[in-house]
């Protein structure tokens, strides 16, 4: 825990120490050729904001508020051979309806890194390595109860980890990474959760009495292998398409069961502090089980995993720095 914690805290210190303004390395032909490394750093916090009110309203309907709120972080290096891109992405949204509890919408932090090396300047091919991980602030509910969390920080938190090969057409801002070999661990360090075997991590034995005999793992560890695209494009002007999309299966317990992530935004600018985002997200793990109401009153038998999907609009303000 310490150390992935530790990730984030090294990227703080690298964009405050000074970078050297130039870096001598030897060509093929063994002579000594100077290069100027660039480091690039942009930031952005951003609020989407929502409000209903209605006031003798003959059709009906309930005040509500949301609010989205954003900060994103890059930190970017580049020479002549190496790229190596750093970010942290935060989002925390809640709604408030009338006469209902307040309510999580949204709850991510993301960071990555990822380096490359490029042997050949004329190749759109790259040597790559990429650290992925993400987690959430706080409790999940499946609302409106609000008294067993389904999730917490770090229950769950993913980290991947691996190598393989990127290409890059920078004019067209698009990526094609493959990763024959990629560690995927899953930290569910809720025992409570651990135990019920949350998001696919082994189980805890129990006796006849439900009592706990061998507590569930927090920690569930997978090898296999990772495709991810992206592609940007500004489609009119002041409106552009993100692309995000992420696929892994593991080699050993499911070869071919694919788990999915894959995003589409699209963004509006209206100026240079008002936007307006509208996005899909779809989501399928294999390991996260959904569940269905039991014969038993006041309890639930596993259903098996599901398709996830959240749409959403937003309209606010967006500010880099």
């Amino acid at each position: 825990m310490k150390k992935i914690l530790f990730i984030p805290f090294c990227l703080l210190i690298q964009n405050l120490i000074a970078q050297p303004t130039s870096i001598f390395m030897r060509d093929k032909k063994g002579e000594i050729i100077e290069i100027h490394p660039e480091w690039k750093n942009n930031n952005k916090v951003g609020v989407d904001l929502s409000e209903v009110t209605f006031v003798n309203w003959n059709s009906g309907g309930s005040n509500s508020v949301s609010a989205l709120f954003t900060y994103e972080s890059n930190l970017d290096y580049k020479d002549k051979y190496f790229t190596w891109k750093n970010g942290l992405i935060s989002r925390y949204g809640i709604n408030k309806q009338q006469d209902r509890e307040l309510r999580k919408t949204e709850d991510l932090v993301e960071f990555n890194s990822n380096i490359g090396y490029q042997p050949d300047s004329l190749s759109n091919w790259f040597y790559s390595a990429r650290l992925n991980f993400k987690t959430q602030f706080t409790n999940g509910y499946k609302y409106p109860d609000t008294d067993n969390p389904i999730s917490r920080l770090m229950a769950p938190g993913y980290l991947f980890f691996g190598g393989g090969m990127e290409y890059v057409k920078r004019k067209e801002d698009m990526s094609l990474y493959l990763s024959p070999l990629t560690l995927k661990t899953t930290f569910v360090l809720d025992q409570e959760l651990a135990n019920s075997g949350a998001f696919g991590v082994t189980p805890a034995v129990l006796d006849t009495e439900g009592n706990v005999i061998i507590e569930g793992k927090r920690i569930h560890k997978e090898v296999g292998l990772l495709v991810t695209n992206s592609y940007q494009k500004e489609l009119v002007e002041n409106i552009t398409l993100k692309h995000n999309v992420s696929l892994y299966t593991d080699y050993i317990n499911s070869f071919g069961n694919v788990d999915v992530d894959w995003q589409i935004n699209f963004d509006f600018k209206v100026n240079s502090f008002v936007k307006a985002t509208l996005g899909s997200h779809i989501r399928y793990d294999d390991d996260v089980k959904t569940t269905k109401p039991s014969e038993i009153e006041g309890e639930f038998d596993e259903a098996g995993a599901k398709t996830q999907w959240k749409q959403f609009l937003g309209i606010g303000f967006a500010v880099d720095f």
